[in-house]
């Protein structure tokens, strides 16, 4: 229950120099420090990491100079409180995090303070990029566990529609698929075979691929398909 949370949190709140009183105008618990600039936190409880807990805090932050979620620690580290997304949106939302372990010991997960996340500069170019290379929009946004149309998956889907009557050189290729040397030498999905030296062939699996993948929409082929992402 979240009121077994209370008495080790008030507990660590008061060792900060907080005095800690519950249920105060419908919050779990606040916490006032009496120095001269006269901090208020307001504390809310749950068992685990919810979307409600973080709709309370959010409603608080307006009342109270920090907000504090407190959960439970799951016993085996496998709760949403070990999730690296969820300590992100705590410091994003500007909250800190406690869990409460066996023994009534708290542990600070993240400190209440605000926080603006680094550009991660690699992963927006290989998005872009991404975006930029697939030709079409092939794939329903919310498809999951299902293979993806990437724009790699279009161009080999390009090269092995190219090799279906015959083997061809890379070269022979470069027009459908600018980095069709690569996807031949690479051979990812098992799709090809050398058949001699700077020849290559379709596999048996490469033609169940194109049955596979028929949509006219989705095997497509031109000088707008720059080189592929990793798949």
């Amino acid at each position: 229950m979240e009121t077994d949370l209370y008495l080790p949190i008030k507990r660590h709140l008061e060792s900060l120099g907080f005095e800690v009183k519950g249920e105060v105008c419908g919050c779990d618990m606040v916490a006032v420090c009496g120095d001269a600039a006269e901090r208020v936190v307001i504390g809310e409880l749950k068992q685990s990491f919810t979307l409600e807990l973080v709709l309370q805090g959010v409603d608080r932050t307006s009342a109270c100079d920090e907000v504090w979620l407190a959960v439970a620690a799951s016993r085996r580290g496998r709760g949403r409180e070990s999730d690296s997304r969820v300590r992100k949106l705590c410091r994003l939302l500007g909250f800190g995090l406690l869990a409460v372990f066996a023994g009534d010991r708290v542990e600070v997960l993240v400190e209440p303070a605000p926080w603006k996340p680094r550009r991660d500069a690699k992963r927006r170019s290989r998005i872009v990029q991404e975006h930029r290379r697939r030709r079409g929009d092939p794939v329903v946004g919310g498809s999951t566990r299902v293979p993806q149309m990437t724009a790699y998956r279009q161009q080999a889907l390009a090269v092995a529609r190219a090799l279906a009557d015959a083997p061809q050189r890379p070269r022979d290729l470069k027009s459908l698929a600018p980095d069709a040397a690569k996807i031949l030498q690479r051979n990812v999905y098992g799709w090809f075979a050398r058949v001699e030296r700077g020849v290559y062939g379709l596999t048996n699996c490469g033609r169940a691929a194109l049955l596979a993948w028929a949509a006219p929409s989705q095997i497509v082929a031109g000088d707008d398909l720059l080189a592929p992402p990793q798949p």
